[in-house]
């Protein structure tokens, strides 16, 4: 059974991409995941307050200004730049599988830069999360895209290797954005980005984090979103927040993904849960007489409908229409 699919120009033996997060920060760990399956690994974030002296000082001021710690200190952060960059050299050295960087930020700016050290240091390709909540009421929704693009385009022309864009599904066309941003020189999009959420701790009287895993669920509004995009796009599409399941996997694949990025699932179960999507897909591969991805990619994506908004808004109707008492 061929799972080989091609993801932002590389060649990856399978979908099952581990994304954003704490396993790069340990090479043993990391040489476990390629071990059980896993194609590619995305590195923790590296965020543009830790790089661009700008967001140094917005840090220094925002604590300041509010007498709390709501930013960490820069020694709080698990990878500061110089170590993110040998973390990518000690990875390159130990596994065979392709690294990719994370960037998160916000603007254009100096930080963008810093990715060229990436590139030096053996990164594959680079994903860029943005990770934006607009709370000032001046600020325009087109001026928040136009930086977007900005972004995109100044990283884009830095850096030789690929870029991928993980977005938020919180923008009035998502497919408008997604086309403009591969203009941009994006090589794929990433949907989607997951907002952690504050909640309130009423003893305290204090805005509380919390971190709270992915669940199955998350992945519809994922779904929708790829097979709108698959059509409208040449460039690379990955699904990440919900898969959980080979079931979940083939969905992803069916809508347009390229790869599936897992995360929660990898923390509940360990390494090891690799190896059961995988056989999961095969068997349904083997029961639907696929011999590869190609066959079946893409194929429930909007491509045949003349009108996606009609369909769009007919499912509404339809679901609306079905619930009695």
């Amino acid at each position: 059974m061929n799972l080989t699919t091609h993801y932002l120009g590389l060649t990856l033996r399978n979908p099952f991409v581990v994304g954003a997060s704490p396993f790069c920060d340990d090479v043993y760990v990391a040489r476990k995941l390629q071990d059980a399956g896993a194609s590619a690994l995305i590195m923790r974030s590296l965020f543009e307050e830790q790089i661009d002296p700008a967001g140094s000082n917005i840090i220094a001021s925002a604590a300041s200004a509010e007498g709390d710690d709501e930013f960490p200190e820069f020694a709080g952060y698990q990878l500061v730049p110089d170590s993110y960059v040998r973390q990518i050299e000690h990875l390159k050295s130990t596994v065979t599988i392709p690294i990719i960087a994370s960037l998160n930020g916000r603007h254009p700016g100096s930080w963008l830069e810093f990715a060229r050290r990436l590139e030096g240091a053996g990164a594959d390709a680079i994903e860029l999360n943005f990770y934006h909540v607009v709370t000032d009421p001046t600020v325009a929704a087109d001026q928040v895209e136009t930086e977007m693009l900005r972004t995109v385009g100044n990283l884009t022309s830095t850096v030789r290797i690929p870029v991928a864009v993980k977005l938020s599904p919180f923008h009035a066309s998502v497919a408008q954005l997604a086309v403009a941003l591969e203009l941009e020189g994006a090589a794929g999009i990433t949907v989607f980005n997951r907002f952690y959420q504050p909640d309130i701790n009423i003893d305290d009287i204090k805005v509380q984090t919390q971190l709270r895993l992915s669940d199955p669920s998350e992945l519809l509004l994922r779904l929708r979103w790829l097979a709108i995009l698959s059509p409208l796009l040449s460039c690379s599409l990955a699904a990440t927040g919900g898969v959980h399941t080979s079931a979940d996997t083939v969905k992803a694949l069916l809508t347009g993904a390229h790869a599936v990025q897992v995360v929660s699932v990898l923390l509940k179960h360990g390494p090891s849960v690799l190896s059961t999507l995988r056989h999961g897909l095969e068997n349904w591969m083997r029961e639907h007489n696929f011999s590869e991805l190609g066959q079946f990619r893409g194929r429930l994506d909007l491509d045949r409908c003349r009108d996606p908004e009609a369909f769009e808004r007919a499912n509404y109707i339809r679901v609306l229409q079905s619930w009695k008492v």
